[in-house]
């Protein structure tokens, strides 16, 4: 699912190394032929502006196709990427499931650092991040008898949402964040976000792994 245009932050990574290409051609194009170096600049120059445009199509507001399911199952979209294991979590898949013939996808986009880190060994390194988390979620949520699968989504979480419900007819979504002030979702509004564009029950659960760490009981060793 994941798109190297889509998000800002992959937008921006590919915008970094087309101005490099960009400036170079122009700038020997001006040395041997200065009428084609002006053509080109104004080519390039439009294509950039192309690419600005397609980035910041995410930050706009709209609304997410829902495809609404057949009704032979219950199922539950679950977006969450470092909390994708907290117990608060898997506790929220338990009871939204609970008596009901479920299927459960678990997305869990790409995380990514700074602006000045979104290189590809970093977008790389982001991906296979998320893929780890999402394989141990899958399989804790399989453990409670539920039947689930996941996938490693868009950087942007919103993006990654409305890439899901093209191919999974979730009939509701439980995004799962780190506390406020500790979640980028959140300063990001992905939640109210979610609750503006998409026409589905949300439920928000908050993960505190600071907390579960401390109560998490030490193996004895020996």
């Amino acid at each position: 699912m994941h798109n190297p245009l889509r998000s800002e932050a992959d937008a921006f990574r590919w915008v970094v190394r087309f101005g490099i290409a960009a400036a170079s051609v122009v700038a020997l194009s001006v040395l041997v032929r200065p009428a084609v170096g002006a053509v080109w600049a104004a080519v390039l120059i439009g294509f950039g502006l192309g690419l600005a445009y397609r980035s910041s199509r995410g930050s706009l507001p709209r609304s997410v196709a829902v495809t609404g399911g057949d009704g032979a199952k219950h199922r539950l979209l679950v977006v969450a990427n470092q909390t994708v294991a907290g117990r608060p979590l898997l506790e929220e898949i338990r009871n939204r499931c609970r008596g009901r013939d479920s299927e459960v996808l678990v997305i869990t986009p790409a995380l990514v650092g700074s602006r000045a880190a979104h290189w590809a060994s970093d977008l790389d390194e982001g991906i296979e991040l998320a893929r780890q988390r999402m394989e141990l979620s899958v399989v804790a949520i399989r453990d409670a008898g539920l039947e689930a699968r996941g996938e490693v989504g868009d950087s942007d979480p919103n993006l990654a949402i409305e890439d899901a419900l093209r191919v999974f007819p979730a009939d509701e979504i439980v995004i799962s964040t780190l506390p406020p002030g500790e979640s980028r979702w959140l300063e990001h509004d992905v939640v109210e976000r979610t609750r503006r564009e998409v026409d589905l029950p949300m439920t928000h659960v908050i993960v505190d792994l600071d907390a579960e760490r401390a109560t998490t009981p030490l193996r004895s060793v020996g």
